[in-house]
């Protein structure tokens, strides 16, 4: 893994998603197989693989102060092309100290991470005005977790992080984005720990080799999407949880 310690030149951008997006690093730890967000090397020019680059842009805090102030206030997303709780965060504290100042300036905010690390800022994210943390959790079964996430964090870790925030009273969602083989495990496991769900197929093709060595192929289909989703909304209805498609 290379790390890189950067000057950024900006750090609150506009997004196609949300008002805004703050990325406080750019590359992720987390290597996932289909991650869309390695289009982000056409930019910066780096020539390692994804996923063995990260480049900690120490003065982001300092730029989101400077920013805020002359910006008209909007929802921001944490982060959309890294995860912000990927494991440098918890040395380098740059996503706590930006959403210190979002906060401190109550501006809307979505986090979105697949990591248990957010747990550690509860005593941040229970005091914001308007902000809800948003778990990326792609399937209910480890052994699958692990062929397509191998460096991410392990599922139960997530949805104990989920139902910790959830008990401090923050609004929280899972993301099932892209759905992987025994998603629909993953009902059961979030009752009582998110106030929505979030189903995507983010259909990007990285990962097709994935599927095609372990023999998944039938997972790649649209009737396996379909079918995910049905029995994913009806077991999500069941159990009175509001549950959102997105494809």
């Amino acid at each position: 893994m290379i790390v890189r310690e950067i000057v950024a030149r900006g750090i609150l951008s506009k997004s196609k998603v949300y008002d805004y997006v703050v990325n406080p690093y750019t590359g992720c730890q987390h290597a996932c197989s289909y991650c869309y967000a390695r289009f982000m090397k056409r930019f910066t020019g780096h020539r390692e693989p994804w996923g063995e680059f990260v480049d900690v842009k120490i003065n982001a805090p300092d730029l989101l102060q400077q920013e805020i102030k002359r910006k008209k206030k909007g929802r921001v997303w944490v982060s959309g092309v890294c995860d912000p709780y990927q494991p440098l965060e918890a040395e380098h504290k740059l996503t706590r100290k930006c959403l210190e100042i979002l906060i401190e300036n109550n501006w809307p905010v979505t986090v979105q991470t697949r990591s248990h690390l957010v747990a550690r800022d509860i005593d941040l994210l229970k005091v914001a005005t308007d902000i809800e943390v948003g778990m990326t959790i792609t399937t209910a079964d480890e052994g699958i977790r692990h062929l397509f996430e191998p460096h991410a964090p392990p599922i139960k870790g997530r949805i104990k992080a989920l139902d910790e925030l959830h008990g401090a009273g923050i609004s929280t969602y899972a993301m099932i984005a892209p759905m992987l083989p025994k998603a629909e495990g993953l009902a059961g496991e979030l009752v009582g720990k998110v106030d929505y769900v979030l189903i995507d197929r983010m259909n990007y093709h990285y990962s097709d080799w994935v599927y095609k060595k372990y023999k998944l192929e039938n997972a790649m289909s649209d009737n396996f999407f379909i079918q995910k989703t049905k029995e994913l909304a009806s077991a999500f209805e069941t159990k009175q949880i509001e549950c959102r498609v997105l494809c």
